[in-house]
């Protein structure tokens, strides 16, 4: 059911404004088709981009690179004065959703209805032990953990000798081995493995210098899932697979990232997908969420809740046939009006240390469906190439011979990557 209190645009709308973060290539293909779709309505459409580079096989629209350091009231100038009718974010991670949850509230203020969850709850899903709480009440399985406070343990402002001893206590509840993350960090950096007592002995002589969530270490199959909606009109797109979850962090694209095929696991999801959704409706959530968590022993535990568009959005959405940035367009136009979402094909994901070999890209596409294939900068440094293609079900073994084909070829995907790809499609 439609919800009658959801913002709408005031007056017919012209130009769209797009906030971002983060290189833009991360949303190819799909931003792109949601531009040009668009202009086919006389819509203009401008990028306000904060990093990285944008040319017109980015985004086929207006560009505007905007300093990094913009603040909330100047990046709602800048949208204002352009003559925006409606701005949509699609910004991470956290950090820079909560500038534009914070535009947000300067651009509804001049009639600029702007497509982004409310400040409030994005401050709140920002925060990881603030999620943990939100969480538990919602009736979701969670890691056991504690907040270690950075003041505190540094002995800034108020002195509290036991606060350490405490620290250990509830270790010493939960159990070894525990991982520390940064309270506000969502890209996977700074966490922090906290193996026996002697580690958290040193862990508390030299605490980071941000507070931090002490959580338990949960073994089992990392995943990630997005819903994308506003309050009474949610989509829950289908789970994406994205590495193991072990004592020890591993890089976010260490290895495959996939969605596919996984009965059991996909009936397992199912209340806890309905547990998430009433959570986005008391929270408000407008947009896009993006929920971490982990398959262990038939359940699924989760991790944090982030209030923006995932890192595996071109997954979810190849896998899929779906577009979150035209539901994100669909809410700033008021027109939004969401179907069911099933998996309708594989989708698969693979980094490649190495750029594609010269016509590597071309010889991939007449061999597979390829999504994308591009760049992956992270805070300007290059990881190498990002790949993603689809196959239908029943496709699984023509498609590793056709890799097999091309890696005989061109030597790419390289060894390692083919056969992890060979070992899930033929898995299946």
């Amino acid at each position: 059911m439609q919800n009658a209190e959801r913002d709408t645009p005031p007056r017919t709308v012209r130009k769209i404004a797009f906030l971002r973060s983060v290189d833009i290539q991360r949303a190819d293909p799909y931003i792109q088709r949601t531009v040009r779709d668009l202009a086919g309505e006389g819509i203009e459409a401008r990028l306000f981009h904060t990093h990285g580079q944008a040319g017109d096989d980015d985004f086929p629209g207006g560009r505007q690179a905007v300093d990094p350091a913009v603040t909330p009231r100047e990046l709602a100038g800048l949208v204002t004065r352009w003559g925006a009718d409606a701005a949509v974010s699609i910004s991470l991670p956290c950090e820079n959703a909560l500038r534009d949850a914070t535009a947000k509230e300067l651009l509804d203020a001049e009639g600029v209805p702007t497509v982004v969850t409310p400040l409030a709850a994005t401050a709140l899903l920002s925060d990881k032990w603030e999620t943990k709480q939100l969480l538990v009440r919602a009736g979701l399985d969670v890691p056991r953990g504690f907040r270690a406070d950075s003041d505190l343990l540094a002995g800034r402002g108020l002195a509290i000798p036991a606060y350490a001893d405490a620290l250990r206590a509830q270790a010493a509840r939960i159990g070894y081995p525990l991982l520390s993350k940064p309270l506000w960090d969502s890209t996977s950096f700074g966490i922090r493995a906290v193996p026996d007592p002697a580690a958290l002995d040193a862990y508390l002589l030299d605490p980071p210098p941000v507070s931090a969530v002490v959580e338990e270490c949960v073994s089992g199959d990392l995943c990630s899932v997005d819903i994308v909606g506003e309050p009474g009109a949610y989509r829950v797109l289908p789970v994406c697979w994205t590495g193991t979850a072990g004592p020890e962090p591993v890089f976010t694209f260490a290895d495959l990232r996939w969605c596919g095929p996984r009965p059991e696991a996909d009936r397992a999801f199912e209340p806890v997908a309905a547990r998430l959704v009433a959570l986005c409706e008391e929270l408000g959530v407008r947009g896009s969420v993006n929920v971490d968590m982990i398959y262990s022993g038939g359940r699924y535990v989760v991790l944090e809740i982030n209030p923006r568009i995932g890192g595996a959005t071109t997954l979810s959405c190849a896998a899929s046939d779906t577009n979150t940035f035209t539901a994100l367009t669909d809410m700033a136009l008021g027109r939004y009006a969401p179907g069911p979402v099933r998996r309708t094909r594989w989708a698969v994901e693979f980094l490649s240390p190495e750029r594609l070999p010269r016509g590597a890209r071309e010889e991939l596409a007449d061999r597979v469906d390829l999504v994308t294939a591009h760049q992956l900068l992270i805070d300007g440094t290059d990881h190498g190439d990002i790949v993603v293609f689809t196959l239908t079900d029943g496709e699984e073994q023509q498609t590793v011979k056709a890799l097999e084909d091309l890696h005989a070829v061109t030597g790419f995907p390289r060894q390692e990557v083919l056969d992890k790809i060979r070992t899930l499609l033929r898995a299946s």
